[in-house]
């Protein structure tokens, strides 16, 4: 059972980053997540001194106001002539390096260090239950991650024509009439809230990994977006799953085993995609050379 839970909250992850990634990757804006997992670090030392407490949905919470603080720095400085690529760095490391003396200053009086405060470990999800009534509902990771996916499906579904003119043509969305700005940061704050409800129970590395790779998988595969986010979607549940057995299999960390398959089938996409791929127009550009000179 424990293994199905393991998986289940792979899945979970693996779908709630992809929809979210593809949109990102669109939008040259992939490493975002990478930000918000590091940057986050000050808001949950904070929400600890304030609360006194190592309470999971204060962390989180203290997270998601530093997450959307670094969205928000991210856009100020880029939109003041920064790169976006260097607002990015700029902020991240900042942010993070405030969180890292936080850290040092307090981890005397508490146990209050990185592995603890951003980086979770998939393998230990079944063990931290949820109860109403007191009746065991199942890991508190699998809610929470459900919940989240099902925020962005009804979000997106929603508003999907207004995000995927905003991802492909930000002044045509404007000369519509739609609010770019709103969208935007309605976007980051959902990447926010995502990245910061799964490292948590996941790690970094899976977040950040899972936000990237099926994605930038997809986009590979097909010049429509709605295909690019099922694509993705199922490219990260796969990677789940295979790299779960592979870490069973080779008794080595999860998380790794299942980035290590997400890149695995990148490549292999890269190198085979009929219209991305590296081998493959190479093969077709061949045979009708050899077509015409018979």
């Amino acid at each position: 059972m424990n293994d199905f839970w393991i998986i289940l909250t792979g899945v979970l992850v693996a779908c709630s980053c992809s929809i979210l990634g593809c949109f990102l990757v669109l939008r040259r804006m992939a490493m975002i997540g990478d930000a918000i997992s590091h940057s986050v670090l000050p808001g949950i030392v904070i929400a600890f001194l304030f609360s006194g407490t190592k309470e999971s949905l204060i962390m989180m919470l203290g997270a998601a106001v530093f997450g959307l603080i670094t969205v928000y720095l991210i856009q100020w400085f880029h939109q003041s002539g920064v790169q976006s690529d260097a607002a990015i760095g700029v902020v991240f490391t900042a942010l993070f390096a405030v969180g890292v003396v936080l850290v040092s200053m307090y981890s005397r009086q508490v146990h209050l260090d990185l592995d603890h405060v951003l980086f979770g470990e998939i393998m230990f999800v079944p063990w931290e239950r949820l109860t109403v009534g007191g009746v065991d509902i199942g890991p508190r990771a699998v809610w929470v991650l459900g919940g989240v996916l099902t925020l962005s499906c009804v979000l997106i579904g929603l508003f999907y024509k207004q995000f995927k003119i905003c991802a492909f043509d930000p002044a045509m969305a404007a000369a519509a009439g739609i609010p770019v700005a709103l969208f935007h940061y309605l976007l980051m704050g959902l990447v926010s809230v995502t990245t910061v409800a799964s490292f948590e129970s996941v790690g970094a590395i899976l977040v950040v990994g899972l936000l990237v790779v099926p994605a930038a998988t997809a986009y590979l595969l097909t010049e429509r977006l709605s295909r690019m986010i099922f694509y993705s979607m199922g490219l990260g549940s796969l990677s789940a799953v295979i790299g779960y057995y592979g870490s069973v299999l080779l008794d080595a960390s999860i998380a790794g085993c299942m980035i290590t398959v997400a890149g695995i089938l990148f490549v292999i996409v890269l190198l085979l995609s009929p219209t991305h791929g590296v081998v493959w127009p190479k093969l077709k550009q061949k045979r009708i050379s050899s077509e015409e000179a018979l």
